[in-house]
């Protein structure tokens, strides 16, 4: 990974200033970037939605909005909370996720909020009786857990048993039970197969199985349409570096073919991108600490872990990782350090599960250098374990 000159920059300054360095550094341009260029490619109806779960920090959702997403994904009262401080309307919001309180539907259908996305009959009969409570009707999609999967996928959400939507094969009996639920307004579904796809042609036939699933929907209720489809994201990001980045004038250009050869121009399709949007707007950065020798394998010990960056772990990938050399004096003449070899990173916590990277090739790394990994926008510092051990919390900087 190559480092951003002024990402640098701006380490060495802060290194030679402050105390131990542990930080995120952010930079929303990319984000910003992407956003015009997708609404400028995807076919007509099409609309991009950040999904914040992938950073909720202010800065990405000022990077949303001043960019022309359409507007928020949220998934708990709390981001919805953040999204209309950051200035997106009720109807600016689509509201997913499993096991939504009381509270929270009534929060979505007191705000005006787009579309409450129906992951069970029983959400939907909550739903209904709130709305008919406040006097209202709510549009809604149904999430579907799918009959399929993307078997390349980082992380899947449809095929076997999953706490998302309801099972394909249960649409005949559920579906007219939730049509006939006086307060909510079926406007669609809901379907999303993966996570970090990064082959096209994947996410093209989850579509294309999408389609054939309205369509069926459509032929057996008359009077019923399917006006919106989520796709929810799924497009991937390269965290390996080999290479095989997505695509998304590929996908453009195919799900244009799609609603062409359906027939479904006029309706209203949603992407909701978080990691695609974020990653590579973030970087985190931390300090070496130690550097020391077990039984033949290099520790490399830094001032943040799994408490401030846990995705590595969780995931069991390697981040792209450079090392920012500092020149710092030894504190004795044998002081252990790396030279061309495979070493393992860590933080400082009391765990063997604390890994930051594991066989990762380096040239060279001192006790006092810093090492940034990149791709760290997304699912980053919200998704990690904070208050373990109850160390200090990273500053998050925002550089543009």
């Amino acid at each position: 990974m190559n480092i951003p000159l002024h990402i640098e920059q701006h380490l060495r300054q802060m290194a030679a200033t402050e105390a131990t360095l542990n930080c995120y550094l952010y930079d929303t341009t990319s984000m910003r970037e992407k956003i015009v260029y997708l609404n400028n490619i995807m076919p007509a109806g099409v609309e991009v939605f950040y999904a914040m779960k992938a950073n909720p920090h202010p800065a990405f959702l000022l990077a949303a909005r001043s960019a022309g997403a359409k507007g928020i994904e949220i998934a708990s009262l709390g981001e919805a909370e953040k999204a209309v401080v950051a200035g997106f309307n009720g109807d600016q919001l689509i509201y997913t996720g499993p096991g939504k309180s009381p509270e929270e539907l009534r929060w979505g259908v007191s705000h005006g909020i787009r579309t409450i996305h129906i992951e069970s009959l029983t959400e939907a009969h909550r739903l209904n009786a709130i709305c008919s409570d406040m006097g209202r009707k709510q549009d809604i999609l149904l999430r579907i857990n799918a009959d399929f999967d993307i078997h390349e996928a980082q992380t899947t959400f449809s095929g076997g048993s999953k706490k998302f939507g309801i099972d394909e094969e249960k649409l005949a009996e559920i579906l007219p039970q939730l049509l006939a639920l006086g307060h909510l307004r079926f406007r669609g579904l809901h379907v999303y197969a993966a996570s970090g796809v990064l082959n096209v042609n994947d996410l093209l036939k989850n579509c294309e199985l999408v389609f054939g699933m309205a369509r069926q929907i459509e032929l057996d209720h008359p009077g019923t349409r399917c006006d919106t489809i989520d796709f929810g994201g799924g497009f991937g990001v390269d965290y390996l570096e080999e290479g095989h980045d997505f695509d998304p004038q590929a996908y453009a250009d195919g799900l244009s073919a799609l609603i062409t050869q359906y027939g479904f121009g006029g309706r209203t399709f949603f992407l909701e991108l978080g990691r695609y949007l974020a990653a590579d707007s973030g970087w985190f950065c931390t300090e070496v600490l130690d550097i020391k020798d077990s039984r033949g394998k290099k520790q490399v010990i830094c001032a943040g872990g799994i408490n401030h960056f846990r995705r590595p772990a969780a995931l069991a990938i390697n981040h792209p990782l450079a090392i920012i050399r500092m020149g710092r004096k030894a504190l004795f003449p044998t002081q252990e350090q790396v030279c061309d070899e495979a070493v393992y990173f860590g933080g400082p916590l009391c765990t063997g599960a604390d890994k930051l990277a594991n066989n990762v090739f380096l040239h060279a790394v001192d006790v006092g250098d810093i090492a940034v990994f990149g791709l760290a926008g997304a699912y980053g510092l919200t998704m990690s374990n904070l208050e373990f051990l109850s160390h200090e919390r990273p500053q998050e900087i925002v550089l543009s």
